[in-house]
């Protein structure tokens, strides 16, 4: 089998499941991440410009080629309502073949995976 492309889990959070949710639709809409996990009921402990502040945040994990991570990075930082959103990307040492190719094809203009490329707004 020939050598898949290296792909990556970005990692952001966020304060509001709405924005959870808007970030990860505009990703996947936009072919960025082939599937983004919401992890609801983080507690974040941090200090923030001179403060220790504690949070309630949403975790999202997006898988993606690590080649778009650059663009991952520049629309997340569109949509985020943070100053400075945590954007982090977590190699993946191996994965499972077919899921690894799933991850790679989703994100590829006019892939065919039976499933509308837009996210319904209704």
């Amino acid at each position: 089998m020939d050598r898949l492309e290296d792909i990556t889990v970005v990692m952001t959070s966020v304060g509001t499941e709405q924005q959870a949710v808007e970030i990860a639709e505009e990703l996947i809409a936009h072919r960025l991440g082939t599937c983004v996990n919401i992890v609801p009921c983080l507690r974040s402990i941090y200090r923030w410009k001179g403060k220790i502040c504690e949070d309630t945040e949403y975790l999202l994990l997006v898988k993606t080629p690590r080649r778009l991570f650059d663009e991952v990075a520049a629309a997340i930082r569109e949509y985020h309502s943070y100053e400075l959103p945590e954007i982090l990307a977590l190699p993946v040492a191996a994965a499972e073949a077919n899921f690894h190719r799933w991850i790679i094809d989703m994100v590829e203009p006019g892939s065919d995976d039976g499933v509308e490329d837009d996210i319904d707004d209704d």
